[in-house]
């Protein structure tokens, strides 16, 4: 019997070490996720305060201290987040070029959209994207107009802009199939509205609107007409 009592004593004493051991592992994840999502929320400030400098002003004025002023913090906080001002950049084009990916994702890839849905939801994406973000835009245009620039440009973004233009030729080679429309060139066409969007971006950075403009996505629509009469209508 005092044996018995003796295993059921140190078995009440193994799991209350266990439970303690439990309690104060949870009680230090707290505090490590609560420093995680400052450090999160930190990082996002800064990317948002570079974002709109580089809107503003461009990026030969964009330095770390000028971002830790903005931020209101440190030029250590900035560095210990980034190492360099390179670094920063990276992040930034990421940061756009994901969100753009989500939106296009959720426009163009939704399940069950046709081809011409799908097509209409590309062309839904890069009016929207520039009408709800018209910043983010000017850093697209402004890191693929400097030639320094444009080499982290074409290692962030060029990639997806591709991918895009080939997911968006698909669909017209698509629509061109299921309307038997024999004399369309869908490798021109992709191209034009390619140009479209990049064109009017970079006008649009140039020369604001005062309000918001629907000409991108008409005259995309004008095209898709032109093409595929029977399956885009003006009216849209």
């Amino acid at each position: 019997m005092k044996m018995a009592r003796g295993k059921a004593a140190a078995e009440t004493e193994r799991r209350g070490a266990a439970m303690a051991e439990d309690r104060g592992s949870a009680n230090d994840a707290a505090p490590r996720d609560r420093r995680r999502e400052r450090g999160e929320a930190s990082v996002q400030r800064i990317i948002d305060t570079t974002i709109d400098l580089i809107a503003e002003e461009g990026l030969a004025s964009v330095t770390m201290q000028r971002i830790a002023e903005q931020v209101g913090s440190s030029n250590a906080l900035v560095v210990f987040h980034f190492r360099s001002k390179e670094n920063l950049f990276r992040a930034v084009l990421k940061h756009l070029s994901d969100r753009y990916d989500e939106l296009w994702a959720s426009l163009v890839r939704a399940p069950g959209l046709s081809p011409v849905e799908r097509l209409m939801g590309a062309v839904e994406c890069a009016q929207r994207f520039a009408r709800q973000h018209p910043k983010w835009v000017s850093v697209f245009v402004v890191f693929s107009s400097d030639r320094k620039s444009m080499q982290l440009y074409n290692e962030i973004g060029l990639p997806s802009d591709l991918s895009y233009n080939a997911e968006a030729r698909d669909l017209l080679v698509e629509i061109k199939r299921m309307g038997d429309y024999g004399d369309v060139d869908t490798n021109t066409l992709a191209e034009s509205l390619n140009y479209l969007v990049h064109g009017a971006w970079f006008w649009d950075h140039l020369n604001p609107p005062s309000g918001s403009s629907d000409v991108l996505r008409k005259t995309m629509l004008m095209l898709l007409h032109q093409a595929f009469p029977r399956h885009f209508d003006l009216a849209r």
